[in-house]
């Protein structure tokens, strides 16, 4: 009877049935309650577990049309490191990292913007906004 016994049909047992019972199953009953608390405290622990951080990098050369990029990289370094690999030019820079988040570049006739934002049309529309009149996006990233 006692491995049947869950935490739903303890909260059905009333005063008069726990009379009837003996010191021992009581004793059981407490115990089945008690495992039970801890084993729906430990899902909810599970549930809050942050997620593995993710990084992310756009790298580009400022004086041409080369551009790089990198996503879901164990450390900030890798995901730079990667775009920087990707961008192929010897003056590439990296223009901007991302920890998960998303992040994209525009470029215009004057300038270039990287900005973040939490989805890749957040970080799109930020960064033309910021780059201004006749900018066009030309990459973006997105981490896990």
């Amino acid at each position: 009877m006692l491995a049947r016994l869950d935490a739903a049909m303890l909260a059905r047992l009333d005063m008069g049935m726990l009379a009837r019972l003996d010191m021992g199953m009581l004793a059981r009953l407490a115990l089945a309650a008690v495992l039970a608390t801890f084993a729906l405290g430990a899902g909810a622990t599970e549930a809050r577990k942050p997620r593995a951080a993710a990084f992310g990098a756009i790298a580009h050369h400022p004086g041409g049309t080369e551009f790089g990029w990198a996503s879901d990289r164990r450390t900030s370094r890798e995901a730079g490191v990667e775009a920087l690999k990707q961008c192929g030019h010897p003056r590439c820079e990296i223009a901007i990292t991302v920890q998960n988040a998303c992040a994209a570049l525009a470029r215009g006739p004057r300038q270039s913007r990287a900005q973040k934002g939490v989805s890749r049309q957040e970080a799109e529309a930020r960064a033309l906004s910021r780059c201004g009149e006749g900018c066009e996006v030309v990459a973006w990233t997105c981490t896990k």
